[in-house]
């Protein structure tokens, strides 16, 4: 049993993506890392070889402008990194360039990966996530963060990154996927206020026109949430330096709760139950 992993990256540097800390989290776990490296205004494919590991096979991309409607680039790219994977592999790792794998879940992961390798209508692995906010000690507790998503599917020509790459589809229908016992580590919204703002801007011109994206950025504040908790678990040994690096820090109130009616009450029955009520999902567990 063989697993590629793959990801693309486009300016690691300017937008403070932990591309680094993303590859090398899930090389334990991988045969070959495919990286797909758009055309870039900083050092990222110079950042992306000093990562010391044979397993890494670098590729060169252009990203098209033009492309811009719901972020289809997302897709195009990613599906053009997915089109390098060795053949002989059974399955393919996506690993997006602000998130992270837990060391603890490398032999989770592993095992899911062999038992349903034969298991031909398991067509990817679902893991669950923890979404980061503003800094490295609260993480998302709403509906806005989405709680599982596909990042380990099989090595089949038909299925295709959807809509924006968050997750995949086999010729435009929803993957069969098991549920596997391991978190995505998401650091997307870490970064300090001023990092965060361009980082907006630069990514929202993915979706809008320039002038959008400036706005969007300016109007972000970190206090405009609904709801956070903290959190008291260990984040992956990969993140240790950038850590212990954080130059910024937040007190944000974890009490407050920005919701509609509506949003209060679905929210309230899913931490009762552990239910998500209409809940959106482009996966079918099975």
């Amino acid at each position: 049993m063989k697993i590629s992993g793959f990801t693309i990256i486009k300016n690691a540097i300017i937008n403070d993506y932990p591309i680094i800390e993303a590859i090398t989290s899930i090389l334990p776990v991988v045969d070959e890392m495919i990286v797909s490296v758009g055309d870039c205004d900083d050092g990222t494919k110079e950042l992306i070889q000093s990562i010391a590991s044979d397993k890494i096979k670098i590729f060169d991309s252009v990203w098209d402008p033009a492309l811009r409607e719901g972020g289809k680039v997302l897709a195009v790219e990613t599906d053009k990194a997915l089109a390098h994977i060795s053949p002989e592999s059974d399955w393919a790792f996506y690993i997006q360039a602000d998130e992270v794998v837990h060391e603890k879940y490398h032999t989770t992961i592993k095992a899911a990966a062999e038992k349903y390798a034969s298991a031909e209508n398991v067509e990817g692995l679902l893991f669950k996530y923890k979404h980061f906010y503003g800094v490295y000690d609260y993480e998302g507790d709403s509906r806005k963060w989405y709680r599982s998503e596909i990042r380990i599917i099989r090595n089949d020509k038909n299925i295709h990154a959807y809509r924006d790459a968050q997750g995949f589809r086999k010729k435009n229908r929803k993957l069969q996927v098991k549920l596997i016992d391991a978190y995505i580590f998401h650091y997307g919204w870490v970064k300090n206020t001023a990092k965060m703002k361009d980082k907006i801007k630069n990514l929202n011109k993915l979706w809008l026109d320039d002038a959008s994206s400036e706005l969007r950025a300016e109007l972000f504040d970190y206090n405009d949430f609904d709801s956070i908790k903290k959190f008291t678990g260990t984040h992956p040994s990969v993140m240790q330096k950038r850590i212990n690096e954080q130059n910024w820090n937040m007190n944000l109130d974890v009490s407050q709760k920005k919701m509609s009616l509506k949003k209060r009450a679905l929210y309230w029955v899913e931490k009762k139950t552990g239910i998500r009520l209409f809940e959106y999902k482009n996966y079918k567990i099975i």
